[in-house]
């Protein structure tokens, strides 16, 4: 089971940084909408190692055979694996590739609020984007808020590979 999570975690690591790479560096001209979607599509492109993962261990190692437990155990490590490689890849880009990007995301979402609510829904939302600003501006925050992203949609892929895979004896 380890030698597969280790396998499959690292597939889905390289991937999900070499497409937010590629989309960082030859999306940076797309407006902050587009890149959201583009980083979800990379997330969940990356995360369907999971199934493979729990597929290889199934067919390959465990004779034809693999429990809900177990699937689920094997999905969740792989996207643990891959969830913190986006962590530390997102807090290296905003730390140095990067470091006005929390600024510029706050400028944008400013001008679109202002465009699109009342002054007094304004106000009201303005107060939610300074905490959100002052949270995002920490690395360890960061670091968790997107590895946390990556591991929930992790999660229910294992879950659901888990119960199209499992077969018992």
């Amino acid at each position: 089971m380890k030698k597969t999570v280790l396998r499959y975690g690292s597939f889905g690591a390289m991937t999900i940084c070499i497409l937010m790479l590629l989309s960082w560096f030859l999306g940076k001209d797309l407006d902050f909408t587009t890149q959201e979607i583009i980083g979800y599509a990379t997330m969940i492109v990356s995360l369907s190692f999971v199934y493979f993962g729990i597929k290889q261990f199934r067919d390959v190692e465990n004779n034809g055979t693999i429990t809900l437990g177990q699937a689920l155990l094997i999905g969740i490590m792989i996207s643990l694996l891959t969830a913190l490689a986006f962590g530390a890849l997102d807090v290296i880009y905003i730390k140095y590739i990067n470091p006005n990007f929390v600024t510029n995301y706050y400028d944008v979402t400013l001008a679109q609020m202002k465009e699109a609510l009342s002054p007094d829904e304004f106000e009201v939302k303005l107060v939610e984007l300074e905490s959100q600003r002052e949270l995002f501006s920490s690395a360890w925050m960061n670091f968790l808020i997107m590895s946390m992203t990556v591991f929930v949609i992790g999660f229910i892929i294992s879950l659901i590979a888990a119960i199209i895979l499992q077969r018992k004896k």
